[in-house]
């Protein structure tokens, strides 16, 4: 199963290194991954595939939300399908 990783906060050192530090920990795969400093904002998108994870979607969420609150960032682990329903969604109620 694909998911999409967010990471987004403050520029500080290491952030990469602990989002994927904390992928490698969980057995979950980075296949793509994208970063850009925004006015001294980081801004950080990973496509994972979470179908090998070690722990359970639930464990999964509190383990990034734990990580988020200790770097002071916002995290999110969103299916990449949820995109899709809520784009169509949009498209519906403006036709």
């Amino acid at each position: 199963m694909k998911a999409f990783i967010t990471v987004i906060g403050h520029d500080t050192v290491g952030v990469v290194a602990r989002v994927s530090g904390l992928c490698c920990e969980l057995n979950i795969n980075i296949e793509d991954v994208t970063q850009s400093i925004l006015q001294g904002m980081f801004a950080m998108i990973m496509l994972v595939d979470i179908s090998k994870c070690s722990v359970s979607h639930e464990e999964l969420h509190q383990k990034m939300d734990a990580l988020a609150a200790e770097m002071g960032m916002q995290i999110s682990l969103t299916p990449p399908g949820s995109f899709r329903r809520d784009a169509h969604d949009l498209r519906s109620k403006l036709l």
